[in-house]
C-alpha cells in the first residue's frame, strides 16, 4: 500500500510538472508558430496556434529588413562591457561590507539596496540630464553607464562573501597579503558561483533593457537589437507580425545560451543566497 502511494505521489507530481512546463512554453510555441506564418495570415479569423501554411523564409527577411548583425554587435558590446565592470565594482563593494569595518555600514548597505524598490522610469529625466552634461547621449558608453548599478547584484554578492569564513583571511595576512591581494587572490576565487551568477542575471537584463536605449540612442547604427527590432513596424499599423517574431525569437538565443551555461550556478546561488544575513 505505501509503495503504491510513493508511485502515485511521484506520478502526480511528474505530471504537474508536465503541465506547468507546457503553460509556460506555451508563449515560445505561439512566437514559433507566429514567426512561420505568411504575413496575410497574421490576423486571420479564428486564430489557430500553429500556422496552415509554412513560411520559414521571415527568418531569412529579417536579415534584410534590418542590420540585425550590427544590432546583435552592439548588444553584445552594451552587455559585456555593463558586465565585466558591474562583477568588478559589485564584487569590491562587497568585499568592502564583509571585510571591512566602518560607521555606518549597515545603513550604507541598506540604502544602497534601496535601489531594488526605485521605478526606472520615475529617475529617467535627471539621469538623462547626467548623460547629456557628460556628452554620452547617442553613445553606447550611456547604456554602460546606466546598467553598472546592480543592486541585487550587490546583495547576492555580499551574502556569498560571509560564508566565506575569515580564516582564511587571517592566513592571508600571516603571510603578509594585503588587503587587494586577498580580494584578487582568495575572495574572487572563491565567489565564483555568485559571480557568476550575478554576472548571467545582469547580462540577460542588459541584453533586454529597451527603456534605456529608447532614451539615449538616435542613430540607427548605434541602436541595440530591442530597439532595432521596433525599425520592423510600419507607420500604418500594418506590421508584419511573423516578421517580427523572427527577429525576436533570433534575439533569444544569446541569453538562452547564456542562461543554459550559467544555470548550475543559478541554482547553487539560490541556495546559498540566503544562508547569512
Amino acid at each position: 500500500m505505501f509503495r503504491i502511494k510513493k508511485y502515485f505521489c511521484t506520478g502526480l507530481h511528474y505530471c504537474l510538472m508536465l503541465v506547468i512546463g507546457i503553460v509556460m512554453l506555451m508563449p515560445i510555441g505561439w512566437m514559433l508558430g507566429t514567426s512561420m506564418r505568411q504575413s496575410r495570415n497574421s490576423f486571420k479569423l479564428p486564430p489557430s496556434f500553429w500556422p496552415t501554411e509554412w513560411n520559414p523564409d521571415n527568418f531569412r527577411q529579417v536579415f534584410t529588413a534590418i542590420p540585425i548583425v550590427r544590432f546583435t554587435l552592439n548588444s553584445l558590446f552594451v552587455a559585456v562591457v555593463s558586465v565585466v565592470l558591474m562583477v568588478f565594482l559589485t564584487s569590491l563593494a562587497a568585499y568592502g561590507f564583509t571585510r571591512l569595518r566602518f560607521k555606518g555600514k549597515n545603513a550604507l548597505f541598506v540604502l544602497m539596496l534601496a535601489g531594488l524598490m526605485i521605478p526606472q522610469q520615475s529617475i529617467s529625466i535627471p539621469v538623462f540630464l547626467i548623460i547629456k552634461k557628460f556628452g554620452l547621449i547617442d553613445s553606447p558608453w550611456s547604456l554602460v553607464a546606466t546598467s553598472i548599478y546592480y543592486p541585487l547584484g550587490l546583495f547576492m554578492m555580499r551574502q556569498f562573501m560571509m560564508t566565506i569564513p575569515r580564516s582564511y583571511d587571517e592566513a592571508a595576512v600571516c603571510d603578509g597579503a594585503g588587503r587587494l591581494q586577498i580580494y584578487f587572490r582568495i575572495i574572487l576565487p572563491m565567489s565564483k558561483t555568485a559571480i557568476i551568477v550575478t554576472a548571467v542575471m545582469h547580462f540577460i537584463n542588459v541584453w533586454n533593457n529597451f527603456f534605456n536605449a529608447m532614451i539615449f540612442i538616435n542613430s540607427t547604427d548605434k541602436m541595440t537589437l530591442p530597439l532595432g527590432i521596433t525599425l520592423l513596424n510600419t507607420t500604418n499599423g500594418n506590421s508584419n507580425m511573423p516578421l517580427i517574431t523572427a527577429a525576436v525569437l533570433l534575439t533569444l538565443i544569446p541569453p538562452l545560451l547564456i542562461y543554459l551555461f550559467g544555470q548550475k550556478y543559478l541554482i547553487q546561488g539560490n541556495m546559498t543566497a540566503g544562508i547569512k544575513g
